[in-house]
């Protein structure tokens, strides 16, 4: 169980018990309520924070935590009624993140009916592959958290940090892109993302 803790921490920044313990805290969830929402079951999610499995298999999975995360962590949180907390929640709990190979991510009930068809089911089982429109109508948060889950998908936080700094010198912003969606926080990822790429200051 150490050597999966110290495994997490390379991967996740941290292990996953140190992540979701405070999450429980702030959302009052036992721990089968979360598992709920992350698509785990209850036993599985209770061996990821003890250690006994280190890597979350499942993409979709570590982006509803990563959602959850910056749910809990925004400004307006605290101000959220107990109805908009399940709300939310729920809403996390139907998206599906994109595969490595596929780069989708749909939530059900928010897909915009133009340009693309509704998923007919949440929870990671309405993933499809190979839709070109899949980046439109999706907002910074959602798209640099799907950015962020591909790469820490394909590379430990070791191994990001590792190649950017091989090509810091001759890239600094490819590296500055690895740094930050590879290794910070959600809240920086969408800064930077609407920074960088919708050129808002």
């Amino acid at each position: 169980m150490v050597r999966n803790r110290a495994l997490q921490t390379e991967w996740y920044g941290e292990p996953l018990g140190d992540r979701v313990r405070p999450l429980l805290d702030r959302l009052g969830l036992s721990q089968s309520g979360l598992a709920g929402v992350l698509g785990l079951s209850a036993p599985m999610l209770s061996q990821l924070m003890s250690g006994q499995r280190a890597k979350i298999s499942n993409p979709a999975v570590l982006h509803r935590l990563m959602a959850v995360e910056e749910m809990v962590a925004s400004p307006g949180f605290g101000a959220m009624t107990a109805a908009e907390v399940k709300e939310r929640l729920e809403e996390i709990g139907a998206e599906s993140a994109a595969t490595t190979s596929g780069l989708r991510m749909t939530t059900p009930e928010r897909v915009p009916s133009a340009g693309r068809a509704t998923a007919g089911q949440g929870g990671g089982s309405g993933e499809r592959e190979g839709d070109d429109t899949a980046a439109r109508g999706r907002g910074p948060a959602e798209s640099a958290r799907l950015v962020q889950t591909v790469l820490r998908e394909v590379a430990s936080a070791a191994e990001i940090e590792d190649a950017a700094a091989l090509i810091a010198e001759r890239f600094p912003d490819l590296a500055e892109v690895l740094r930050v969606y590879g290794n910070g926080r959600a809240s920086e990822a969408e800064a930077h993302f609407i920074r960088k790429i919708l050129g808002h200051a």
